[in-house]
């Protein structure tokens, strides 16, 4: 049996692939004109090391050396990136993306298979790889400070400085994406439209990112938060539209990616609300990720006793 996706809708899995990275451009280029240079060569180190690390091992262990490149790498080495801040040190984004590479897409899926082929996502567990270090994931680049010559970090993205009591950016600044922040993550417009052109393509439904941040919201409402606050801010549109989405880590039916989505708001903002991450997307991706097989199981249509 093939690889996963097994999802067909006319096109190709490489097309599939070509067109999240399309839809990834809008926050890429917001992304340089918000942290500068840094994003562009922090962007280019990563996916060359995840380049680098994909074929390596493929001459390693003797198999699809007829290709260096691998798309599906380009884009999780994207992702991956997209989702770290610019002052991450170019020795932790490499050493990130082999773990996101190797250890992941390789031995993990095609060594040990089963469970691991269909819930691990590289581009999250190379962002986790990341946060480990906590030091490089608290206080983040200045939007256009690279202009001015501001220290690139001493600011703290708007989830945190809520909590510590910082001044909060307005909502057009949350908006458009002029605060502290992961690269690709702060503007929401940029996000938008990568996701409406996703739609548009048919690439991916609303299910999954609609059920994922209106749990998110509604929950975060009920406890007494401001939901267009939490709406802006943090990785929560990023990751319902380019991550939660993923083909092969997520349910294939449609009840079932409405448990999908329910559980990974839920969990996000308890996480918001009384854990030790202000972000909670993350964590929350990653057990539903792990739930996927169960929920598979009990959505997936029964085929009738002959």
């Amino acid at each position: 049996m093939p690889n996963s996706p097994h999802i067909h809708n006319g096109s190709s899995t490489n097309r599939i692939m070509i067109d999240v990275m399309i839809a990834l451009i809008p926050a890429f280029a917001a992304s340089v004109i918000f942290f500068g240079p840094e994003a562009l060569l922090l962007t280019a180190v990563v996916i060359t090391a995840s380049i680098a690390f994909d074929w390596g091992f493929r001459l390693i262990i003797k198999k699809d050396t007829r290709s260096i490149i691998d798309p599906a790498v380009v884009l999780t080495a994207l992702i991956f990136a997209l989702g770290i801040p610019t002052h991450t040190p170019l020795w932790l984004a490499v050493m990130a993306a082999g773990v996101a590479i190797i250890m992941v897409k390789h031995i993990a899926k095609r060594i040990f298979g089963g469970i691991f082929r269909s819930t691990l996502n590289p581009a999250l567990i190379g962002h986790m790889a990341v946060t480990f270090f906590a030091v490089y994931t608290i206080y983040y680049p200045v939007a256009m400070g690279w202009m001015g010559g501001v220290d690139a970090v001493t600011a703290a993205t708007p989830l945190r400085a809520a909590i510590e009591g910082y001044a909060l950016p307005t909502t057009l600044e949350l908006f458009l994406g002029t605060h502290g922040g992961t690269i690709g993550e702060t503007s929401i417009l940029a996000l938008l439209i990568g996701g409406g052109y996703l739609v548009w393509r048919r690439v991916i439904s609303l299910v999954i990112p609609l059920t994922f941040i209106g749990t998110t919201i509604l929950t975060l409402t009920i406890a007494g938060q401001d939901p267009l606050f939490h709406l802006l801010s943090g990785a929560l549109v990023f990751v319902a539209i380019f991550m939660a989405t993923d083909y092969v880590t997520s349910p294939t039916t449609l009840k079932g990616k409405i448990i999908f989505g329910i559980g990974c708001g839920v969990i996000t903002a308890l996480m918001r609300l009384y854990g030790w991450s202000t972000e909670g997307v993350s964590i929350a991706l990653i057990a539903m990720n792990f739930a996927t097989p169960l929920i598979e199981k009990f959505t997936l249509p029964r085929r009738a006793e002959e």
